[in-house]
């Protein structure tokens, strides 16, 4: 643990080399990471858990100075940035079936628990996400570490710093304000 914080110093610092260290020392972790995430999207062929991974690490690796405390914090971030690359992944195979002439599906009227989202549905949650977390940023959150990245309750109070009981309130409430939105 204390080579994952002087890793996490480096990249505060610039160290890019920092950050494949950092990479390998959670590689496993960022794989578990990243197949809740493809459990969430499907498997459309398109994208799978070593090419998320690998992607989340190219996109971090572009950014000039991450501001990463800990463990948790760097996960969250892994977690938000795979969710950017399913969301491209979702836009491009809808610009494909659109360009195809497939037919569309429904949006959903409610977000469950555990579900998977085709290209379509992907987006439009994203974007409802988005417009709550202009009004609501710890509730879209919430949404996107428990929808997107597979966390449970627990991982996202400890995460975050709140009980369990907020994080079931707040993911109660973000459900029907996204339920909402989607209609």
């Amino acid at each position: 643990m204390e080579d994952l914080t002087q890793l996490l110093e480096a990249v505060r610092a610039g160290d890019q080399r920092a950050l494949g260290e950092i990479f390998s020392v959670m590689y496993e972790e960022l794989r578990r990471l990243a197949r809740r995430q493809l459990r969430k999207m499907g498997r459309d062929g398109a994208l799978d858990t070593t090419s998320l991974v690998h992607e989340c690490y190219l996109r971090l690796a572009r950014t000039e100075r991450l501001a990463l405390d800990d463990r948790s914090h760097f996960l969250g971030y892994a977690a938000r940035v795979m969710r950017s690359v399913l969301v491209d992944s979702a836009r491009e195979a809808l610009a494909q079936r659109r360009s195809t002439g497939k037919p569309l599906v429904t949006t959903p009227v409610d977000i469950p628990d555990h579900r998977v989202a085709d290209a379509e549905e992907m987006l439009l949650l994203n974007k409802a996400l988005q417009q709550l977390a202009c009004s609501e940023e710890r509730l879209a959150q919430i949404v996107g570490m428990r929808y997107f990245s597979g966390f449970t309750v627990e991982e996202i109070a400890q995460n975050l710093g709140l009980a369990e009981r907020t994080i079931r309130r707040d993911w109660e409430k973000a459900r029907f304000l996204l339920a909402v939105a989607l209609r």
